[in-house]
């Protein structure tokens, strides 16, 4: 069964989520209210918590198959659970989608800044992209 995605972090570049998901959903700017989207010490993504009146902008992309979740579930790893949460798209409606929510036990690694997507565009993708581990996990599954 296909699920949509929730993007608040480098998943929001579609770049990123074409190389990690292995296709290029439809994708629409979307918010996603009840939580905040802070930085990680030493990370160039953020983490998600629950956080009441908090807003996040994120994409919100449409349809995503079953060997792509799979592919998602590993890039995000052990640090974050994916979640079922409802976002408003850029037209109003509210839309079910999944997420991924940082897991209890890796929140002291947050740090009480909210992650700006254009200083990451501006100052982090390039680094993202050469370093981080988890492409590593999900070059090896088939596209």
């Amino acid at each position: 069964m296909k699920r949509n995605l929730f993007a608040y972090g480098t998943l929001m570049c579609e770049d990123i989520l074409t190389r990690v998901a292995g296709s290029t959903p439809a994708a629409a700017a979307s918010v996603l209210t009840d939580f905040r989207r802070l930085v990680i010490r030493d990370a160039q993504y953020p983490g998600l918590i629950r956080y009441p009146g908090g807003r996040v902008e994120g994409v919100l992309y449409r349809d995503i198959a079953a060997a792509a979740w799979l592919r998602l579930d590993s890039f995000e790893g052990e640090m974050y659970e994916r979640i079922a949460v409802t976002v408003e798209a850029g037209d109003g409606t509210l839309v079910e989608a999944d997420t991924y929510l940082i897991r209890p036990g890796f929140e002291q690694l947050l740090e009480l800044v909210e992650w700006d997507f254009e200083a990451f565009l501006a100052n982090g993708k390039e680094a993202f992209i050469r370093e981080y581990t988890g492409y590593a996990v999900v070059s090896g599954q088939a596209n």
